[in-house]
C-alpha cells in the first residue's frame, strides 16, 4: 500500500505540473504555434473544467470500482494520452484539446488518495496526512518553473513535453500494479450525492472550496509569467525565479496548513485569516504595484504561501461526511476547488484582454488582481456562518 500510495503522490505532483508548466512554455507556444495569452488561458481554463467535471463520476468509481482502478486507467489514457498530443500539436486548437485531456487523466489521482486516507486512518490526521501529500505533489509547481524553463531550452518544448508524456504512462502503470483498493465493511449503507447536497453545513465549505484555490491557481499557472515580463521586463531565466520561488511558497504554505487545525483548536479561523490575506496582498499589486521585479517575487511567494489553504478546507469538509460517501464527498469538495479554479482562469483571459484594450496591457493586470481579491472577499464572508469542526 505505501508503494502505492506514493506513485499516486507522484501522479499527483504531475497533475500540479500540467496545470501550471503554460507560464513557461507561453514564449515557445506564442512563437511556435502563434498561441496568445488568450489561447493559453482559455486551455489552462479548461483543464480546470474537464478536472473538476470528472469529480462527479470519479466520485461514483471510487465508490463503486475503487482507486485502483479509476486512477490508473483515467491517467494512463487522459494524462499520458494528452501530453502525447501536446507535444505533436500544430495549433493552438490542438493545445486545447490535449489540456481537456490532460484534466481528465489527472482528476481521480489526489482523490483516490484521500479515499485510501479517509478509509484507512483516523479522521484527526487526515488533515495533516491532506496537507503532507498536497505538499510534496507540489514539487510538480516547481518542476514546472525553472527545470521547465531549463528543459524547454536545452531539448525543445516538444521533446521535453514527451519525455513527460512517457514518464507519466509508466506512473499509471506503476498505480495499476501496486495500489491496492481499501476494504468496504459489509452492509454498509448507500448513498447519493443528493444526500450530500442536502447537508446545510457542507454549503459554506463547498464555496470556499470554491474560492480558495483559484487565486493562487491563477496566478501561479498563468498570469505570473506575463506579469513579471510586461511589467518587469523579465527573461526566460527570471521567469522561471519568479515561478520557482511561488511554487516553493505554496509547498510550505501546504505543509503549515495541513496539522494546523491541531494546534490552534479550530480549521475555521485560519482559513480565513489566511484567504483574506490573499485578497490583501492581491490588492496591493493594484493599489500598491511594487517597483521592482524582486518586490513582485516577494508579493507572489506571500500568495503562495497564504493560498495553500485548500488541504484544510477539504478536511474541513471532509469531517462532515458520512463514511458510506468518502468517495462521492470528497470529490464534490474538489469539483468545487478546481471548478471555481477553472471559472476563474476561463474568464480572466477575456477580462484581461477588455481592460488591456482600455487601459493598456501594463495597467490591466492591477485591476484583473483586484478582481481575484473581490471573488476571495465574497467567498470568504459566506464562509463565516461555516460550522467548524476540528476531530
Amino acid at each position: 500500500m505505501r508503494a502505492g500510495i506514493a506513485f499516486l503522490v507522484i501522479g499527483y505532483m504531475l497533475s500540479q505540473f500540467y496545470r501550471a508548466f503554460l507560464a513557461v512554455l507561453a514564449p515557445a507556444l506564442s512563437a511556435d504555434l502563434g498561441a496568445t495569452t488568450g489561447d493559453l488561458a482559455r486551455a489552462s481554463g479548461l483543464w480546470f473544467a474537464a478536472f473538476a467535471l470528472m469529480q462527479l463520476p470519479v466520485g461514483w468509481s471510487l465508490d463503486t470500482l475503487g482507486p485502483r482502478r479509476t486512477a490508473s486507467a483515467l491517467f494512463l489514457l487522459g494524462a499520458g494520452g494528452g501530453a502525447a498530443l501536446f507535444a505533436s500539436a500544430q495549433t493552438p486548437g490542438m493545445i486545447t484539446v490535449a489540456m481537456i485531456l490532460i484534466g481528465i487523466g489527472c482528476s481521480p489521482v489526489l482523490m483516490s488518495t484521500y479515499y485510501i486516507f479517509a478509509r484507512t486512518f483516523s479522521a484527526a490526521v487526515f488533515g495533516t496526512l491532506a496537507g503532507v501529500t498536497v505538499g510534496v505533489s507540489s514539487l510538480g509547481n516547481i518542476l514546472s518553473a525553472a527545470p521547465m524553463a531549463w528543459a524547454v531550452e536545452v531539448f525543445g518544448w516538444r521533446e521535453t513535453v514527451a519525455g513527460f508524456a512517457v514518464f507519466t504512462a509508466i506512473v499509471a502503470i506503476g498505480i495499476a500494479i501496486l495500489v491496492r483498493d481499501p476494504a468496504k465493511p459489509e452492509g454498509e449503507p448507500k448513498g447519493s450525492l443528493l444526500d450530500l447536497l442536502a447537508m446545510p453545513a457542507l454549503w459554506p465549505i463547498l464555496i470556499a472550496m470554491f474560492v480558495c484555490y483559484a487565486p493562487a491557481a491563477g496566478v501561479r499557472g498563468l498570469w505570473i509569467s506575463p506579469y513579471v515580463a510586461d511589467v518587469h521586463g523579465a527573461v526566460l531565466a527570471q521567469i522561471g525565479t519568479a515561478t520557482l520561488v511561488m511554487s516553493l511558497a505554496m509547498v510550505a504554505g501546504n505543509f503549515a496548513y495541513g496539522p494546523i487545525d491541531r494546534w490552534v483548536g479550530s480549521r475555521k479561523i485560519p482559513i480565513l485569516i489566511g484567504n483574506l490575506g490573499v485578497a490583501a496582498l492581491l490588492l496591493s499589486l493594484w493599489l500598491a504595484p511594487p517597483t521592482s521585479l524582486a518586490g513582485a517575487i516577494a508579493i507572489f511567494g506571500l500568495i503562495g504561501l497564504l493560498g495553500a489553504s485548500y488541504p484544510i478546507v477539504i478536511s474541513h469538509g471532509r469531517s462532515f461526511l458520512p463514511p458510506h460517501l468518502t468517495g462521492r464527498g470528497v470529490t464534490l469538495l474538489n469539483l468545487f476547488g478546481m471548478g471555481g479554479a477553472g471559472v476563474m482562469q476561463f474568464s480572466s483571459g477575456p477580462v484581461f484582454a477588455a481592460l488591456a484594450e482600455g487601459r493598456g496591457t501594463t495597467q490591466a493586470y492591477g485591476p484583473l488582481f483586484a478582481l481575484f481579491a473581490l471573488v476571495i472577499v465574497l467567498g470568504m464572508a459566506v464562509y463565516l456562518f461555516a460550522r467548524d469542526r476540528v476531530d
